[in-house]
């Protein structure tokens, strides 16, 4: 990364880090607890991006090697998840899984802003502004959907001890394990196929860039360097 995309990269990944603190604390500080709030696919996302985030800014700062792509494109799948199920899914009042949403104090709603758009929004700006292109495969999109598998067996596991799901679509009391396996494996395809649209995004990117270093201006005729002239042979007398 050169040293201009380096300024600009630190401020931008370190307001990630301060979006994902302040949207916990300040959810916190509303009816929900720490430990309450840690059974969320919301708060685990945005605790793993906000860690990383924080490791890339350092990263950045030292000028050492930017974490591993692989990496950074699960943790910006998996909050782009947490961002795009909330406001089309759990926010949705024409979702067949739409959650009550309680009347909010003011530093309750700007946590839950921040958790759910904010943060979400300038973690994918990082991932498609500074990481590095062209280092994703196709098959990364199914390595991803391993987090949000074991995601779901902790809740219906937590679901047996304390009788309560963190979300609609999980609630294995009210839709039953087949109903549960039916949402499954829709947000499983849904996942698998935005993990198949950034590896694509990361390859038009790549292109992008390599088409735009291939039509950079000429260098100018001061730049160029002098032709070589073969050396003339000098005619030889006969004896």
């Amino acid at each position: 990364m050169t040293p201009r995309r380096r300024r600009l990269a630190i401020p931008l990944r370190l307001a990630v880090v301060l979006a994902v603190v302040a949207g916990v604390v300040l959810t916190a500080l509303g009816p929900a607890t720490v430990t309450g709030l840690l059974p969320y696919f919301t708060i685990q996302s945005n605790v793993a991006v906000g860690v990383l985030a924080g490791y890339a800014a350092w990263c950045a700062w030292r000028d050492r090697p930017e974490p591993p792509s692989v990496l950074k494109g699960a943790a910006t799948l998996y909050i782009t998840i947490t961002g795009t199920v909330y406001h089309l899914v759990l926010a949705n009042p024409a979702s067949p899984f739409a959650m009550a949403q309680p009347d909010r104090q003011p530093g309750e709603w700007w946590g839950n802003q921040f958790l759910h758009t904010v943060v979400p929004l300038l973690a994918v700006a990082d991932w498609a502004l500074f990481d590095r292109r062209g280092r994703l495969r196709p098959r990364y999109a199914a390595w991803w959907l391993a987090f949000p598998l074991a995601y779901l067996g902790f809740a219906l596991v937590r679901g047996l001890v304390v009788d309560r799901y963190p979300y609609p679509f999980l609630d294995a009391g009210r839709l039953g394990y087949d109903g549960v396996a039916v949402s499954a494996v829709g947000f499983a395809l849904a996942f698998w196929l935005l993990g198949l649209l950034f590896v694509g995004v990361d390859r038009l990117l790549a292109r992008t860039g390599r088409s735009g270093a291939a039509q950079s201006p000429p260098p100018t005729p001061a730049d160029s360097p002098a032709p070589v002239r073969p050396a003339s042979r000098e005619p030889t007398g006969s004896g």
